[in-house]
């Protein structure tokens, strides 16, 4: 099938500090995309993978799972590591909780994680029922566009497949056991106003991490998909000083000069 415009992935390659950034349920590259390019920007080698499933139509979600979601993300944060030698992790929503799991399984890998509106369930009144709702009805109606800033429109899914949001359900499930793994560095950036993830998820997360340098930042302005929102310039300061922080030699202007001017590989 053919891709959604702007569901592309994205890669750049700059200095030897790596981030990876990871999308959403049912989303696209595009929704956190302003991000990665941010983060490139700054000299940052940059890889924003396309979640298998996601980008091109709800019938092909349907028939994934949340281990082909990670193994994704999986896969390219082995590649980051390979070839930098510090790698932060950072995602949106769903992505957020991709990249805690990350953090949770791979230590001191991962210098820092990222995350805005982060999940960690599904809050429908319905969620329990999934199990036996999805043999009998097939989508219920998208969670993408959550934006409060006028004329600006998520990439992704307008039908929500139920099979995948089942097994939604059970990886926000399986991070949470997880969560008291996490140990490096964190910063949590929370709308109050989000019609997708309630700010309940990030004080789930703040309270079960074993993380001792902890920072959350409020998007006052903006809804779930902050990233094309108001706040957006806001989160990428706030990451790229997040960053910097732990890793001077990823400050601006020597964390890739040697590759300034390099082409963007995965899309326009």
């Amino acid at each position: 099938m053919p891709l959604l415009p702007g569901a592309e992935p994205f890669r750049r390659d700059g200095g030897e500090v790596g981030v990876l950034v990871c999308h959403g349920f049912t989303g696209s590259p595009q929704s956190v995309r302003p991000w990665a390019e941010h983060l490139a920007d700054q000299g940052f080698t940059v890889s924003l993978p396309l979640l298998p499933g996601h980008g091109t139509r709800w019938q092909d979600l349907q028939i994934t799972t949340w281990q082909d979601w990670y193994a994704e993300v999986d896969r390219e944060l082995r590649a980051l590591t390979e070839h930098c030698t510090t790698v932060f992790v950072c995602g949106l929503s769903m992505g957020a909780a991709l990249a805690l799991r990350l953090a949770a399984k791979h230590g001191d890998a991962i210098s820092g994680v990222a995350v805005v509106n982060p999940g960690n369930k599904i809050h429908d009144a319905a969620a329990p029922l999934l199990p036996v709702l999805r043999h009998l009805v097939r989508t219920t109606k998208g969670i993408t566009s959550d934006i409060a800033k006028p004329g600006i429109k998520e990439v992704g899914y307008d039908r929500v497949p139920l099979d995948a949001a089942y097994s939604l359900r059970r990886f926000f499930q399986q991070v949470d056991s997880e969560l008291p793994r996490v140990t490096q560095p964190l910063l949590v950036m929370t709308s109050p106003q989000d019609h997708v993830v309630p700010p309940v998820d990030s004080e789930r997360i703040l309270s079960r991490v074993s993380s001792t340098d902890v920072r959350q930042k409020l998007l006052e302005r903006s809804y779930h998909v902050a990233t094309l929102d108001h706040d957006a310039e806001q989160i990428f300061r706030d990451t790229v000083d997040f960053i910097t922080r732990l890793a001077p030699q990823a400050r601006t202007g020597t964390a890739g000069t040697a590759q300034e001017g390099a082409a963007d590989r995965g899309g326009a």
